[in-house]
């Protein structure tokens, strides 16, 4: 077990703020019906739901990574890679530098398309003593 926490360059809350617009992206379905004319209060508002080229929580998950600077990507990598159980928090220099080799342009890209990336997110903030829960609340 690991004595002392390491220390996190992402601020939590933007960590959260990702972990959330993730979270809006990972609900995406596939587009249903690319070739619909109708408005959104014909169909009930369900486009909304679907994975389109032009889509702002992709666009947003993607602005937020790119906004970080390089020890913040390298810490969300990392926070990624420790919740989905790559690495454990006793590895997380070892992980951090691993990270180093995604990349900064490649960096916001890579984040959004790891398939569950908001509950691996989840995960490895919750083992820094970070839960969402209290996140949510204080937002």
């Amino acid at each position: 077990m690991i004595e002392t926490l390491p220390e996190l360059a992402i601020n939590p809350d933007d960590a959260f703020y990702i972990l959330m617009r993730a979270r809006e992206f990972d609900e995406k379905v596939e587009e249903t019906d690319p070739d619909s004319a109708s408005n959104a209060s014909d169909d009930n508002a369900v486009d909304i739901l679907e994975d389109r080229p032009t889509d702002a929580a992709y666009d947003e998950l993607v602005a937020a990574v790119d906004g970080l600077n390089d020890d913040a990507q390298l810490d969300l990598i990392a926070l990624a890679w420790v919740g989905r159980g790559d690495f454990t928090l006793e590895d997380w220099q070892e992980a951090r530098q691993a990270a180093r080799d995604i990349g900064r342009q490649r960096a916001p890209r890579y984040i959004a398309e790891i398939p569950l990336v908001s509950d691996y997110l989840e995960e490895a903030l919750s083992q820094f003593g970070l839960p969402l829960n209290e996140y949510l609340d204080r937002h």
